[in-house]
């Protein structure tokens, strides 16, 4: 499990990084597919076995499991094309050495590796056979790793009748990854899905060998450690080892944002850093007892553990000091990586908007359908269309997908909330209450602001392939963290990684917070609306998640105020600023914890 890069490339929205490991795996980079659109997956193998002339036969869905076939289908494609172009660099040939020491130069100063390649080019006497032998042996390929939102598993149906629950979209997503080639991860977020994590059982290749080595490895994107601990465990009664916990920032990030209930990203980490020893232990033990109870075979230990973050990092020096202060395996870089055209699929004018976004531009919407914040830019092409349509009395989508059919408020079947059908039923049963205008003009604006995102996540990825926009329209969807206020220009792949790495400076004349400052920022505005919520009425339940967000928060704080006290290093020199600007948030805090005293309680009253 060891890393050539000290950074990976999280999921990038639905289409974004659907190519990204044909682009960076040469480089030993990790990055991860979108395993929502089929559909996409099948137009982009087209694409690409036409450009590597590999023949392409279409899976089309008229054929039985088609969802879990074409997801194999490309997987074992991308697969293919990535280890042939790491079987050429390893081959030492003349005219492959300019990509050979184009690979080392991406590697940071401090890589041993690095420093061996250098010595091997210093010494022209060394032998080809030699030098040929240690490329074979330290050139590795980056991981081509997937991605599963676990509660996108809509129900399917055939001639009208509902298929067997291994047909639902994360299973049939699950069973495409799962009987591919790859040797990789398969990145599970947004919660549990205790169905699909039984699933899990039925593949050979979630389990260990003798050794303790896992051909397709679990990761669980969390936000703390209780829903680590609660899932890990769930998990190993099933005989199958989490590798990895994949902690990322609640709001501090790209795409949905699942706020925790005031935990900041530092406090979380160190709680991770202190009780990692413990985490492996307790659930090794299950674990191992389950392999045993299930007649499985038993590895002569319990299997590695990686613990990595993501979420708001913008400088090496932040990249470094997570990795340093808490014993961090690998640092996630997406939000930045959407203007990285040579490593992500995005077209020129999407990057262009994103280049000139500022802080004001960059907003938690409720635009998403599954009813969970959405990191979005306000004004891409996909709201245009949105608003267009609202406009002109026919608000909502035609919803050509369905993926995130989801909703069965007023069907037998679930459909989308950003539909076309959904809102029009929503709409009515708005009119046929007797509202005032207000309240009638808030509610009909929360219905209509849902957004085709199954669709607009992908449209970027179809343009920058020339394939046709008929059936999804032009309209783009597009999912950056608060962070790309900071980068404002078109970066090559050398620059960003010259950036994360500290040879150069992406976010030139720009000021930008510390990481954790911003975040905390976000999390005092996410309670801030929430007080204002509560001022419509409040009940005691409320009251006390409200209390109980502020106080997670005071005690992050306190966390950060002595963290920032013993600051050294490439941090150090921003410590006045840091404690300064923490200061000022703990103001702004104990404010609100006025504000939420001051709240008035409606008295419920109690059922008999």
């Amino acid at each position: 499990m060891s890393k050539t890069h000290s950074f990976h490339i999280p999921v990038l929205g639905i289409g974004y990084s659907i190519d990204s490991p044909l682009k960076v795996s040469k480089f030993g980079i990790d990055s991860v597919i979108s395993l929502v659109d089929d559909i996409l997956v099948e137009r982009v193998r087209k694409v690409y076995s036409e450009k590597y002339k590999i023949s392409y036969q279409e899976i089309t869905d008229k054929i039985d499991d088609f969802r879990a076939k074409r997801i194999t289908s490309y997987l074992n494609f991308i697969n293919k094309v990535s280890e042939e172009k790491i079987a050429e660099l390893r081959s030492g040939a003349q005219d492959k050495i300019e990509e050979i020491k184009e690979y080392f130069s991406y590697l940071p100063d401090s890589s041993e590796v690095k420093k061996e390649f250098d010595y091997f080019i210093s010494q022209r006497k060394t032998g080809f056979d030699e030098f040929k032998s240690w490329l074979s042996a330290n050139i590795k390929m980056g991981s081509i790793d997937v991605n599963i939102m676990t509660k996108i598993d809509k129900d399917n149906y055939k001639n009208g009748v509902q298929l067997p629950v291994e047909y639902n979209d994360a299973h049939a997503a699950l069973r495409g990854y799962a009987e591919s080639d790859l040797n990789s991860s398969i990145i599970l977020s947004a919660g549990m899905n205790p169905r699909l994590f039984n699933y899990m059982e039925n593949f050979r290749d979630f389990f260990p060998d003798s050794y303790g080595r896992i051909k397709k490895k679990i990761v669980l994107k969390v936000s703390d450690y209780r829903s680590a601990l609660i899932q890990g465990k769930y998990l190993a009664k099933k005989g199958i080892w989490v590798s990895e916990y994949r902690i990322e920032s609640g709001l501090n990030c790209g795409g949905h944002a699942f706020a925790t209930d005031g935990y900041l990203l530092g406090p979380v980490l160190n709680e991770f850093k202190e009780k990692r020893d413990e985490l492996i232990a307790s659930v090794g033990s299950i674990f191992m007892s389950s392999l045993v109870a299930k007649g499985k075979v038993i590895p002569k230990q319990v299997p590695k553990l990686m613990i990595t973050a993501q979420g708001g990092v913008g400088t090496s020096e932040e990249h470094n000091f997570l990795i340093d202060e808490y014993n961090i395996d690998s640092v996630g870089w997406g939000t930045p990586f959407l203007l990285v055209p040579e490593a992500t699929s995005i077209d020129e004018e999407t990057i262009e908007r994103l280049s000139v976004a500022k802080e004001k531009d960059l907003y938690l919407s409720d635009i998403s359908p599954l009813g969970v914040p959405f990191n979005s830019l306000r004004g891409n092409t996909k709201d245009i269309e949105k608003m267009a349509r609202i406009a002109k009395g026919t608000p909502g989508s035609p919803c050509p997908k369905k993926y995130v059919a989801l909703n069965r408020e007023f069907t037998e079947k679930s459909i989308c909330t950003a539909s076309r059908r959904y809102q029009k039923m929503a709409i009515k049963r708005l009119d046929d209450q007797e509202l005032s205008i207000e309240e009638y003009q808030s509610k009909y604006d929360k219905i209509v602001d849902k957004s085709c995102i199954c669709v607009g996540l992908s449209t970027a990825t179809l343009k920058v392939n020339k394939l046709s926009t008929k059936v999804e329209g032009d309209g783009i969807s597009v999912c950056p963290g608060p962070n790309m206020a900071y980068f404002s220009k078109t970066l090559s792949l050398k620059q960003m990684i010259g950036h994360i790495y500290g040879k150069e400076n992406a976010i030139n004349g720009v000021d930008r917070p510390n990481m954790f400052i911003k975040e905390l920022d976000l999390y005092l505005d996410y309670l801030k609306d929430k007080i204002e919520e509560g001022k419509v009425g409040l009940n005691k339940r409320q009251e006390k998640y409200l209390n109980t967000f502020a106080n997670n928060l005071q005690l992050g704080i306190d966390y950060y105020s002595d963290l920032f006290d013993r600051l050294s290093g490439e941090l150090g020199s921003k410590r006045k600023e840091m404690i300064a600007q923490l200061s000022e948030k703990n103001d702004q805090l104990v404010d609100l914890f006025d504000s939420i005293s001051e709240l008035k309680i409606e008295l419920v009253p109690v059922k008999s």
